[in-house]
Formats: C-alpha cells, structure tokens, sequence
C-alpha cells in the first residue's frame, strides 16, 4: 500500500520514497490544506534536486526561500516555512545522522516516540499525536503504548491525516473537521 493523501500520483510517490518527504508533509499540514502541505516533498524534490536533510540544512537560507516561494508554492506562508524546513532538516541530520527513518525505528515505547515528535520544529502536542497515529496506521510503527500517546488519533476514523488513504476518506476527515469546528464555535 502506498501514500495517496495527495491527489497527485508523482506527489505520493515521493511520500512512499522518501521518508522525510512525510515528516515534511506533516509539519507543513497546519493553516494549509493536507493535499497541499504532503506535496512539500515533491515541490523540494523537482526544484532543489534532494531531500537529503544534510543538503537542505547546509542550503543558502535566501536561495532556499526563494525556492520554496516560486508557485506553487510548499505553504500559504512560504518563507517562515523554508526557514523551519531547514531547522527541521538541521535536527534530523544532527540528532539521526540524516536518517529520519530513527526517529521512529529507534523507540521502544510510544512515550519515547512521541518525545522525539515534539522535538521537531512546529510539532505541539497535537500534531504530535497525529502523526504518531499517522506512523501506526499508515507505516506500521507501533511501539508500546503508541495508542495512549496518540489519544483519540489512535481510534478507527476519519479523525485526521492518520486516516486517509484516499480521495474518500479526505473528504470524510473535512467532514469531521468541519464538525468540530461547527461544534466548537456553538459551545464557544
């Protein structure tokens, strides 16, 4: 089974070949549409010719901007993003060697994971939760007590990018977003 969160068969091939094309697409998906953000690895990939998180950190901060800016562009705010992209990219190569793929092989326990999650630039707790649900359900990582860590993100749904896994069931996580939302602002 591959990635299709994207709409855009190159997109999700990028997801499937390059682990920290995921991570990326994770931490752009916020203010922005999911599709949209997990085709950051695949904007990067055609026009900076390398996800190698060494060869993004060491990159010309302006000339990277630049980059990331041309349209599409890899977020609505582009430039703050590049900025946290090579933070991002800067972490992984310091603390993994390069190989994103430790942030989640390493752990034993869904503590530890969800420790080394919100370790990375812009991943509160929330979003932490999402993507260690996102490892479980779309990658198969599931270390001991993954599920506790991941709250609700964990239980069988249309919760958040964790569950899609096509066209559909994107549009069944809007739905459940858009009911909350809805929700929210009725008790707020």
């Amino acid at each position: 089974m591959g990635f299709q969160m994207t709409n855009l068969p190159d997109a999700d091939k990028v997801l499937d070949e390059y682990p920290f094309a995921v991570v990326l697409g994770m931490m752009l998906d916020q203010q922005y549409g999911m599709e949209h953000a997990f085709r950051g690895g695949w904007k990067v990939l055609s026009r900076f010719g390398t996800l190698d998180p060494a060869a993004i950190a060491a990159a010309d901060p302006e000339a990277f901007k630049e980059l990331c800016t041309q349209p599409p562009a890899i977020h609505r705010f582009p430039g703050s993003m590049a900025a946290r992209l090579q933070e991002l990219a800067a972490l992984v190569e310091s603390r993994y060697d390069g190989d994103v793929t430790r942030l989640w092989t390493e752990p034993t326990t869904g503590k530890e994971l969800f420790k080394r999650v919100q370790e990375l630039p812009g991943f509160g707790k929330q979003k932490a939760q999402i993507f260690v649900a996102l490892l479980a359900k779309q990658l198969g990582v599931r270390p001991e007590g993954w599920e506790a860590v991941a709250g609700d993100y964990a239980l069988d749904g249309y919760r958040s990018v964790a569950d899609v896994v096509d066209a559909d069931s994107l549009l069944k996580v809007r739905e459940f977003k858009q009911q909350k939302k809805a929700a929210a602002k009725a008790a707020g």
